[in-house]
């Protein structure tokens, strides 16, 4: 069985569409398949229209998240309740073409434990997006000791022991495709052209990008205290030789104290240097407070099994109640 993730968080425009699309895909594919969508405490009526879809088809699965936990989170939830010997992890606004499963499942076949779709180009979105993402996948890959892929989204495919893996790595600020690339396993790119988002608005603007590369550059690299070490380094140097040659001008020619502004420009500038290196340090220390406290990942407010795992739990405990000392 091929397990099929998808995150959703107020996507009521484009559900049914994905839907229709995905089950044109699977339907020629020789394999059982459930779908499993996560709902990520939508306010709209996409609910509903995921309780309509497992009503009429028992390969659908329906995860209610308590509340808005994040992509990364959902992602988790998912992978978590997934029965299948590989699972696909898609996104639902059709930028990733459900028809590339095709080619992902070959390939797992072959032998690949991560088979990940990699973006040759990005349609619809602007020059700017695309730019900055370029430049991000370069320097975490600079940054981190992990080569994570350039260009990659969440699309993708798991094999059954590599989601195991995953599921041991229980992070609460979670940058899954660092972690998709930490776990190791043969893994392999599968190229392809991302297309324009089918309907509805990205819930990724501009300042969500910036924490969102900030919590990636954390959560894989300590390179920014590095650099806050040798840049107070080099600051320090360079304030001990201005020191002494103020000492030297003062002994040889005197001082007549003007250089107000410079005196300012100067303290300004190490005040700022300080803060700076404060701030990365309050962004790792952060992290560990949020660890040290041992909450849930996320909390589950229902959940609707496919109807394959729901017959399975039926026979395990069936099989379960036979062998048991009460038992007649």
């Amino acid at each position: 069985m091929i397990s099929i993730v998808a995150p959703v968080f107020n996507e009521e425009t484009v559900i049914q569409t994905f839907y229709d699309q995905l089950c044109a895909v699977i339907d020629e594919i020789d394999s059982r398949f459930e779908i499993i969508f996560v709902d990520d405490g939508s306010r709209d009526s996409s609910p509903a229209l995921l309780n309509r879809l497992k009503q009429q088809d028992a390969r659908v699965a329906v995860i209610a998240l308590s509340r808005n936990f994040g992509k990364e989170i959902a992602l988790t939830a998912g992978l978590d309740h997934s029965h299948g010997d590989a699972v696909i992890v898609i996104d639902t606004d059709l930028q990733d073409p459900p028809q590339l499963i095709t080619q992902l499942i070959a390939e797992w076949r072959n032998g690949y434990d991560v088979v990940y779709a990699q973006r040759v180009t990005r349609a619809g979105e602007s020059w700017f997006k695309k730019i900055t993402a370029h430049h991000f996948y370069r320097l975490i890959q600079r940054l981190s000791h992990i080569r994570i892929p350039a260009d990659t989204g969440d699309f993708r495919l798991l094999s059954r022991r590599a989601v195991e893996a995953l599921g041991r790595l229980r992070e609460r600020h979670r940058f899954m495709k660092g972690l998709f690339a930490w776990i190791g396993y043969p893994q392999k790119a599968v190229q392809y052209d991302r297309l324009p988002r089918r309907a509805g608005q990205s819930k990724w603007n501009y300042w969500r990008l910036w924490n969102f590369a900030l919590e990636g550059i954390t959560s894989f690299s300590t390179a920014p205290l590095r650099i806050a070490t040798y840049f107070g380094l080099a600051v320090a140097l360079l304030a001990f030789i201005y020191g002494a040659f103020i000492i030297y001008d003062t002994l040889v020619h005197g001082n007549p104290v003007p250089g107000y502004p410079s005196l300012m420009v100067v303290v300004l500038f190490l005040g700022g240097i300080q803060l700076i290196g404060i701030g990365i340090i309050g962004e790792y220390l952060g992290r560990l407070y949020d660890e040290a406290k041992q909450r849930p990942l996320y909390l589950v407010k229902s959940y609707q099994p496919s109807a394959d795992c729901s017959a399975k739990a039926a026979t395990t405990s069936s099989i379960t109640d036979s062998h048991s000392p009460t038992s007649g």
